[in-house]
């Protein structure tokens, strides 16, 4: 049972917002998903800490957002409290080639601060949707670059809700792996390092990083991204356009006719077509290929 008093003036003590009955569906890029009993915006790692300690003292459910953006929220919302690493946890700041970034920050805006200051090795995570703490939780990556390259350390609340630091070497870092994946510890900052370039350079192969997104993937949509992780041996948009899946829906929820490695939402998808549109997709693809499909976004349950 959760005590709406005392967890509001624990959030007005420690200067976070806090927002009752929140719509997750706003939170979410996929746009939808019920409400979650309240919503808090994080500001710092002293406070995303704090809470932590007393959502576990009492018992409470609690999930973790960034932006949203390789996630899936069930229509029937979420029982418990949302910490939100936002905008109100999103500070950038640049050493030399040193950037270190609070883990709200978008990871776009990250790319965006080290073509400013001429530092390459950014280029082709720009655009990928998410926060900078959400890109390292899976080690995106996209066109040959993955976050493994550049970062060198984070920093993390355990699951003691102790404020941890950690090194890439001790990270795991694999394809949408991570040391942080499966359990429950809240990446606070990331500290990446670039090299020296030349600021147009890099501006002209972000734009053309854009421009290839763009022509292939189907922007105009919500989505949570690629919804497949890729197989061993293959890729998960071939085999589902192998299987003649391309256009095929659920409710408002369908393949992407641009790009089949994409479900998009067409209008009025709820997390339900969603999921029975990739129980659907996993089954055949098995079936007519061998291979099993595994869903790249998690589930906030």
């Amino acid at each position: 049972m959760i005590n709406m008093n005392e967890l509001t003036a624990l959030c007005d003590k420690l200067g976070c917002k806090i927002t009752p009955e929140c719509p997750l569906k706003e939170y979410i890029t996929f746009r939808f998903g019920g409400p979650c009993r309240a919503l808090i915006s994080i500001n710092s790692a002293v406070s995303a800490a704090e809470l932590l300690k007393y959502l576990k003292a009492n018992d409470i459910k609690y999930g973790i957002l960034g932006r949203g953006s390789n996630v899936l929220a069930a229509d029937e919302g979420f029982d418990g409290v949302i910490l939100l690493l936002g905008s109100d946890f999103a500070n950038i700041t640049v050493e030399d080639n040193i950037i270190k970034c609070q883990a709200g920050a978008l990871l776009a805006s990250a790319c965006v601060h080290a073509q400013q200051l001429g530092l390459t090795g950014m280029e082709h995570l720009f655009g990928i949707p998410g926060t900078v703490g959400g890109a390292l939780y899976m080690n995106a990556g996209a066109y040959g670059s993955e976050m493994k390259d550049v970062v060198v350390s984070a920093q993390y609340i355990d699951e003691d809700c102790s404020i941890r630091s950690i090194s890439a070497e001790d990270m795991d870092l694999s394809y949408r792996h991570s040391f942080f994946s499966g359990k429950k510890c809240v990446i606070t900052s990331v500290t990446l390092k670039l090299e020296k370039g030349d600021p147009d350079e890099i501006r002209a192969a972000m734009s053309e990083c854009m421009q290839k997104r763009s022509s292939k993937q189907p922007l105009d949509h919500p989505s949570a991204g690629s919804t497949f992780k890729r197989p061993e041996g293959s890729y998960a948009s071939l085999l589902i356009d192998q299987c003649g899946l391309k256009g095929m829906s659920c409710g408002g929820a369908q393949v992407s006719e641009k790009h089949s490695g994409f479900v998009i939402n067409t209008g009025d998808a709820t997390c339900s077509d969603v999921l029975e549109l990739c129980g659907k997709i996993k089954n055949i693809v098995k079936e007519k290929t061998g291979y099993l499909l595994e869903l790249e976004p998690e589930i906030l349950s």
